[in-house]
């Protein structure tokens, strides 16, 4: 007996995985793209992921998406990082816990307890390398923009400046989803590498004639921006722990109750738009960065003066 098309589709992902042409940690079609490659509906094509991850060949990874699982993973549960040996329980490594367990489950779900069980320690020795939950929040931010501690080469321009500051921030909100939630505008944080983004955004306007008051506006309106649209990969992320559907997933369930709104005639314009995509429309946050990026720029450019020399 022939086997259903969603197992046939999932045996061919399944095969690309054997033979490398996908590799562990690469990310998997999505329900959209299986839909349209192979011409199936949307519920079988989240039956396709479905399979593959109850065989182990794929895991979904929070804030990231459906990827190839690593080999030892595969048809097993996913086993928790061996704890490091006790004499290396310093600072630094309690701290790179936490921020590995806020990057894989969030910043609530950094405990205490949890950080102490993950290093294999008792809770109350955290105490000697953390004051609290609140000095160790400072400390794994500190980590987490340790990258802006270097200096960088002077930029060739105002925008120059800021798009390379803008998009290593993009960078480090992707990789620390989290990240985005807990650095505020509004109470300062003394965190010194925190510090050195904010240096590399006046380096980028140092040489303009700006007064300060509006060189800090430039640099909050600029981190807002990035901070504010970083942040709906948490929010993706809280949905996706809460129902236990990816995006894609949620996608495929609200596919009826979607096309029933776009022929009720209600929305005939975006009806228009939504039947001239083809094959459907990607979510891509890194575009949907770079366009409100340069837009912003060019519209600062326009209204202060002070920018051009």
């Amino acid at each position: 007996m022939e086997p259903p098309p969603y197992r046939r589709i999932a045996a061919e992902i399944a095969r690309r995985v054997a033979e490398g042409e996908l590799r562990p940690g690469d990310r998997v079609p999505s329900v959209r793209r299986i839909a349209t490659e192979w011409g199936v509906a949307m519920a079988t094509a989240t039956r396709v992921l479905q399979a593959l991850r109850d065989d182990g060949v794929v895991r979904t990874v929070p804030r990231v998406g459906t990827v190839v699982a690593e080999p030892a993973r595969r048809r097993s549960v996913t086993p928790r990082p061996a704890p490091p040996p006790r004499d290396t329980s310093d600072r630094d490594r309690v701290v790179r816990a936490a921020v590995d367990i806020a990057d894989s489950e969030g910043w609530e779900a950094v405990s205490m307890r949890t950080l102490a069980a993950h290093l294999g320690m008792a809770t109350m020795s955290l105490y000697r390398h953390v004051g609290n939950k609140d000095d160790l929040l400072l400390q794994m931010i500190d980590h987490c923009f340790a990258d802006f501690a270097a200096p960088v080469p002077p930029p060739r321009d105002w925008r120059a400046g800021l798009v390379a500051a803008a998009h290593r921030l993009w960078g480090l909100f992707r990789d620390h989803p989290w990240l985005a939630s807990v650095v505020t505008l509004s109470r300062v944080q003394s965190v010194p590498n925190l510090f050195g983004y904010t240096e590399q955004v006046m380096r980028a306007l140092h040489e303009t004639t700006l007064d300060s008051d509006t060189k800090l506006l430039v640099h909050l309106t600029v981190y807002g921006y990035v901070s504010g649209l970083a942040g709906s990969r948490e929010a993706e992320a809280r949905a996706e722990d809460v129902t236990g559907v990816d995006g894609d997933e949620w996608m495929a369930v609200q596919e009826p109750a979607m096309e029933a709104l776009l022929t009720s005639g209600r929305f005939p314009c975006f009806t228009e738009v939504v039947g001239g995509l083809d094959g459907g429309y990607d979510h891509d946050l890194d575009r949907m960065f770079s366009l409100g990026l340069e837009s912003m720029l060019d519209g600062m450019a326009a209204r202060l003066p002070g920018l051009h020399r």
